[in-house]
């Protein structure tokens, strides 16, 4: 959390310094516009600074004024600099031309440069500035046009992705039994009720056996948010819904989660498991904390899990992120059903996610143990999603 803070209130306002430099400073003359320009951007940041630090500690009615402008702010800010970034190396190699002279312009704070007494050439604009505003278009353009594919997609319906797994140790008996999982909801100042209500249609439409929330439901309290979970109850499966705790929250008083989440009809297992019954036969279902409640005394621990199980008995393991693999292998897990990553959300992320992470959406393998990871129904921060859209997974199990 320390890291997370410095990131944002030191890192992300020192990177808007290199922002306005290239956006402001290099293309407008001194004057009341770029005066207006440097106040505006100044104004997103303190929004943006807003969203991500006290959006989801109040009231959603409240948290949404500054959550949509100062998190979409944060999208576009992240393109700009990634455009920005690589336009610096045609603006090196452009960087002679730039500096040998002018071009015509029509621009208002272009001069008239005199030939000689009486007479005048037509307005010019330094080159410099012409390359400075070329690149600022070209990046502005281009950032807009990920941000607003981005939006739509995230705020659209999330995908069905349908996942035939085998197991090893899987009774026969129990094949064909069909796991639908959610993870990543994120409901909070952005994504509300009728979004769970949404996740809820199309999981009961689905028909399926049992029903995985695989942590990060909220960004809140249950103070704040018990109506946007409210159609959790609806959902309908043969074995029952099942939930365990991610990061988020733990952000968001995960204890009171933990008390709240059962009157709604949701198991929460917390480093336990459950005898799942399909079909006459059995395989055991097991939950863990989330890796992040190291720092709250409330850790994750598939051994603790998985004690006294019949080893001759297939294990689903229901673990938030992709680094508890590492333990599920090691306990000789048949497969961890995981989310997280939000499949990277803004490419190219996915490449940090891989690094921390070791997994970012798919199926992995490791000996006998498997592993898949679901991009998550909502999204965190900017809603947006570029090369990474929501999906909600509906996993059929098999015998090998």
């Amino acid at each position: 959390m320390l890291f997370f803070v410095i990131i944002v209130l030191v890192l992300l306002p020192v990177l808007h310094v290199y922002l306005w430099r290239r956006l402001i400073r290099d293309t407008m003359p001194r004057g009341t516009g770029r005066r207006v320009a440097t106040l505006t951007l100044a104004a997103m940041v303190v929004l943006m600074l807003a969203a991500v630090m006290l959006s989801t500690r109040v009231d959603p009615d409240i948290g949404r004024w500054f959550a949509w402008p100062g998190y979409l702010w944060l999208a576009l800010f992240f393109y700009l600099l990634l455009a920005l970034l690589v336009l610096e190396v045609p603006r090196v190699v452009l960087r002679r031309w730039a500096r040998d002279s002018s071009v015509p312009a029509s621009s208002v704070d272009a001069g008239l440069v005199t030939a000689g007494p009486g007479a005048a050439t037509a307005p010019t604009m330094d080159r410099r500035r012409v390359l400075a505003r070329g690149s600022a278009a070209i990046a502005g353009l281009t950032a807009a046009g990920l941000v607003g594919y981005g939006t739509t997609v995230a705020l659209g319906s999330p995908s069905v992705t349908r996942v035939p797994i085998a197991l090893r140790k899987l009774d026969p008996r129990a094949a064909g039994c069909r796991i639908a999982l959610i993870s990543d909801i994120h409901l909070g100042p952005i994504l509300g009720r009728s979004f769970t209500q949404r996740i809820v249609d199309m999981i009961n439409a689905e028909d399926v056996d049992l029903v995985g929330i695989a942590g990060d439901l909220v960004d809140g309290t249950v103070e704040h948010l018990a109506d946007a979970t409210a159609p959790l109850a609806g959902l309908r499966s043969r074995h029952g819904t099942f939930f365990v705790t991610g990061n988020h929250e733990y952000y968001s008083d995960y204890q009171s989660w933990v008390d709240f989440l059962p009157s709604l009809g949701i198991t929460v297992l917390r480093n336990e498991r459950a005898e799942i019954t399909h079909n006459g036969g059995t395989f055991d279902l097991a939950g863990i904390n989330d890796a992040t409640g190291d720092e709250w005394q409330d850790p994750g621990d598939v051994g603790v899990a998985l004690d006294g199980r019949d080893s001759d008995r297939a294990v689903v393991l229901l673990a938030h992120q992709p680094v508890d693999f590492d333990d599920a292998v090691a306990h000789d897990v048949d497969l961890m059903l995981a989310g997280h990553t939000h499949g990277g959300q803004l490419t190219p992320f996915e490449l940090l996610v891989s690094l921390q992470q070791g997994a970012v959406a798919g199926m992995y393998q490791r000996g006998g143990t498997k592993m898949y990871v679901t991009r998550g129904a909502g999204f965190w921060g900017p809603p947006v999603r570029v090369g990474a859209p929501p999906d909600i997974t509906i996993v059929e199990l098999r015998a090998a």
